[in-house]
């Protein structure tokens, strides 16, 4: 494993990480992954998720559990970004259509089903 380059904005950045787990089931995981694959992913997704002002959005995969990173300028404000998002356009019909693959409510909205963790080491 050679690690994944982060990227320099020229700007001190803000970072939120988030967790949620896929249904257990092999088919489903491997559809997930694809529709989440470079040209698969909503166009409408992507640009709605920058527009919000997220800089840079990755998520890893381990077993059935993702990982999510958000990284955004100091003076990103969550609550009001994920409230702007889940009003942007096909933002609710991607949701609908990811729920099938995650261990959450059909209706859910990006920010109900991504639960966000607390950072409890750092090296200082």
């Amino acid at each position: 494993m050679q690690g994944y380059q982060v990227k320099n904005y020229g700007q001190p950045v803000k970072r939120y990480c988030q967790t949620m787990d896929l249904r257990d089931n092999p088919e489903l995981m491997a559809q997930y992954r694809k529709r989440h694959s470079e040209g698969e992913a909503w166009q409408e997704i992507i640009d709605g998720i920058r527009a919000v002002g997220i800089l840079e959005m990755e998520i890893y995969i381990l077993g059935t559990r993702l990982f999510m990173i958000v990284e955004t300028p100091l003076d990103f404000d969550w609550d009001t970004a994920m409230a702007k998002l889940a009003t942007l356009p096909r933002q609710q019909e991607w949701e609908e259509s990811m729920a099938v693959f995650q261990q959450c409510a059909k209706s859910a909205t990006s920010d109900e089903k991504w639960k966000m963790m607390e950072r409890m080491f750092r090296l200082y």
